[in-house]
């Protein structure tokens, strides 16, 4: 019996999940600037197209998690879905590469559909892979170390966009990536991704190590450890009381509308900033790089002020702080002092997270009459649909062919839907719990995976 997490094995079954998030990271920020700056693209459409990734994960991820559990080879169940999913992918992102040498929008669609494809292949087995060779006592702090690789690789990315995507002025002076070479960084980032998976698939036999693992006893038959993870009197099926359902109902429509508003912000924010404060991909990966090395920092002080106060005020204050934020970034210019905006962002990162460490863990808590597996399903439905939502809905805002709002309706945007999310929480009564304090330091980074 392990003891102690084996944290070298816990690294290198990260190196998946690290990969992962290097390419979202620049998927985010760098795609729609390609979209409308390289290519033309009004704002609608490339919204449409960055949703496109979310509508897969909505079907691609269940069905390959299922896939994987089926699956049976030399090499494991997970790992060929790891190992050909991220050189699929990587093929295909250094073809968006090509299609922007050729200035060839359609060779560049093409490739970033298949990218989107192959990524969504590995991401459940990925993500499945950790609890598969973890034994379950050790799972909390393992799933800390992973989200901490993710930062590492999501970090990655916004350093190789800030250092080798450059920019140039056209002659209004305004921000243009025509004639640039993106070969660098895509470069830069396939590779990152490739090395980490050859490291993966060289020290993580995962068929070896499950065998060896059941036999010495670390891990038991993986649907007893399933039923021995329900709660005791959890019923199958069983219904919820009104009022419990009542506040159910109004913590999921509260994820969807902190979704709406974050999604949003991420997904404008590159071109928000070439278009309204005349900065580069440099300066928005920037502000991102605070948001989410602040975010991280936040999870320890939050994980223990969670436990005093409870994860519904928590949640409150999170939304509170990252609502006053966007909205007061609405009134920012091309002439704000970079440390205010830096504050800005800083001051979301931390409601993200006070938001992101306590909200699954109330649906849990209120799925207690009932089925943690479905309830985990409405949390990551309402999560995912709003991720689909939100980057068409700012689309048809900000196109001059719409409602023609332009980019700078982005943080009143944000701002009315985190309103909306404070108002849904206060009405929910249900599922409040001061969580235990964590067995470790290292367990307040045990986020979900959004």
């Amino acid at each position: 019996m392990e003891n102690k997490l084996n944290y070298k094995r816990t690294f290198f079954i990260g190196l998946a999940f690290m990969s992962l998030s290097a390419f979202w990271t620049f998927y985010d920020q760098a795609v729609p600037v390609m979209l409308e700056s390289i290519f033309g693209l009004e704002t609608t459409l490339t919204n449409t197209i960055m949703a496109i990734d979310n509508v897969l994960a909505l079907f691609m991820l269940p069905i390959f998690g299922a896939l994987s559990d089926k699956t049976t080879t030399p090499f494991g169940r997970r790992t060929p879905y790891i190992v050909l999913g991220t050189v699929s992918a990587v093929v295909c992102f250094w073809g968006m590469a090509l299609g922007l040498q050729l200035e060839s929008f359609w060779l560049y669609f093409v490739m970033l559909f298949l990218t989107l494809v192959a990524m969504s292949t590995y991401r459940s087995p990925a993500v499945a892979l950790m609890p598969d060779l973890t034994p379950r006592q050790h799972r909390s702090k393992a799933n800390a170390i992973i989200n901490l690789m993710g930062v590492v690789g999501g970090a990655f990315s916004l350093v190789a966009v800030m250092l080798l995507v450059k920019s140039g002025k056209d002659d209004e002076g305004a921000t243009t990536y025509a004639n640039q070479n993106f070969w660098p960084v895509f470069i830069a980032i396939g590779g990152f991704m490739l090395v980490a998976i050859a490291i993966f698939f060289v020290t993580v036999r995962e068929r070896k190590l499950l065998r060896e693992l059941t036999e010495q006893g670390v891990l038991t038959d993986r649907d007893t450890a399933e039923e021995d993870e329900k709660p005791a009197g959890a019923g199958k099926g069983a219904k919820l009381p009104k009022p419990v359902l009542r506040s159910l109902i109004f913590i999921l429509l509260a994820v969807a509308f902190w979704y709406i508003a974050y999604n949003g912000i991420t997904t404008n924010l590159s071109r928000y900033c070439q278009y309204i404060l005349g900065k580069d991909l440099s300066a928005s990966s920037a502000y991102v790089l605070v948001t989410m090395v602040l975010s991280t920092i936040a999870f320890l002080p939050l994980g223990i002020l969670s436990s005093r106060m409870g994860r519904k005020k928590m949640i409150l204050c999170g939304v509170a702080l990252m609502g006053v934020c966007v909205a007061a970034a609405s009134f920012i210019t091309k002439n704000t002092p970079d440390i205010v905006l830096y504050l800005l962002f800083a001051g979301v990162g931390v409601g993200w997270a006070a938001i992101n460490v306590n909200s699954y863990p109330m649906v849990v808590e209120i799925s207690s009459n009932g089925d943690i597996g479905r309830y985990t399903g409405y949390y990551y439905t309402f999560s995912m649909a709003a991720q689909v939502v939100t980057p068409l809905l700012t689309g048809l805002l900000i196109d001059k062919r719409f409602f023609n709002l332009g980019y700078g309706v982005l943080f009143p945007y944000a701002a009315v839907f985190m309103v909306l999310a404070f108002v849904c929480m206060l009405a929910v009564r249900h599922g409040d719990a001061k969580p235990q304090k964590k067995a470790s330091l290292l367990e307040n980074f045990d986020t979900p995976d959004d």
